[in-house]
């Protein structure tokens, strides 16, 4: 009886401690982990948030770089990581379509994370190397049809958005590339740039400023509207391909069992950080925005996440594209 005693007393002074330590969260460096290489486009979008959620939290937040494996090897960080909201996760849709893409995770989406907040929904662009034939994206959607896998399509590995985007686009056009995946956007847009391949659908924000400075050729974007920072651009449905929509939405994340206290003062840092004005501003300029400040909560990122999987899945599926 007195051993039983014991241990209940034991777990309870465990509880209330980590308990207090939630209430004190944070009091040192907060890691931020990008689960794909350093200069992407994510990685952009976490440096951006990242300084701005220190200042809120009044403590550093550092972004750590854990590339692999479509994004899988720095979610698996995170999904091990303490659960002392020390250690998150920024990822984008790939968390989504990982369920379905890999055979076999080393961690459950849904039940391995907590859900911190939506950050921002990025559009895509259809580009190509500057001297590519077609002169609009009608043209494209011809030439593409006509010349089928003789055009090559880069990609920044299986579960980039820049893979999830040219897999509905081919399934749109009925109409199989020649894919070439790279270990990561840098290495696809520098080949888009020197002409090794010939098309890429990406996130603005890898591709705005090479757009504005006329380095490769910009096609369409695949938002329902024009993105104000390449006004000139047209929408997919506008240039012909009707009902065409992506968007790589970024969210945020812990790892299971973090205290409800500290989640809810990084989903309050969060907020703060997407109503900065400095964030406010690099992210327009690359082409995308903040989420509403409803979105930034753990409940909207829960429901946005299963809500992806369920439409994404069939999608991979048609596919039959997987990865081990």
């Amino acid at each position: 009886m007195k051993t039983t005693l014991s241990l209940l007393a034991g777990a309870a002074l465990i509880l209330t401690g980590t308990a207090v330590q939630a209430q004190d969260f944070p009091n040192k460096t907060v890691t931020m982990v990008v689960p794909f290489a350093a200069g992407g486009p994510t990685d952009t979008v976490a440096r951006l948030i990242g300084q701005s959620m220190g200042t809120a939290l009044k403590q550093q937040v550092i972004v750590e770089n854990v590339g692999g494996a479509g994004g899988t090897l720095g979610a698996g960080r995170v999904a091990r990581a303490a659960p002392d909201g020390y250690t998150v996760l920024l990822h984008h849709i790939g968390h989504a379509t990982s369920a379905t893409l890999y055979r076999k995770l080393p961690y459950d989406t849904i039940n391995d994370f907590e859900s911190i907040g939506l950050v921002t929904d990025v559009p895509m662009t259809i580009v190509a190397k500057k001297d590519l034939p077609p002169k609009d994206f009608k043209e494209l959607i011809t030439y593409v049809q006509q010349q089928k896998d003789k055009v090559s399509y880069g990609n920044a590995g299986v579960g980039a958005a820049s893979h999830l985007c040219g897999l509905m686009f081919m399934s749109a056009l009925k109409t199989q590339m020649t894919t070439v995946a790279y270990k990561g956007t840098g290495p696809a847009m520098n080949d888009l740039l020197g002409g090794q391949i010939d098309l890429m659908c990406d996130q603005t924000t890898n591709t705005t400023g090479q757009i504005k400075g006329g380095k490769i050729k910009a096609y369409a974007v695949t938002t329902k509207t024009r993105v104000p920072s390449l006004p000139d651009l047209p929408t997919m449905d506008e240039a012909g391909m009707k009902g065409f929509e992506v968007s790589i939405w970024h969210g945020m994340y812990a790892p299971k069992g973090t205290p409800k206290a500290a989640i809810d003062k990084l989903s309050d840092a969060l907020k703060v950080a997407l109503k900065d004005p400095m964030v406010v501003q690099r992210f327009a300029e690359l082409g995308t925005e903040p989420v509403a400040q409803d979105r930034a909560t753990p409940a909207a990122l829960s429901a946005h996440l299963k809500a992806e999987i369920a439409k994404w899945a069939p999608v991979i599926k048609a596919a039959g594209e997987y990865a081990d």
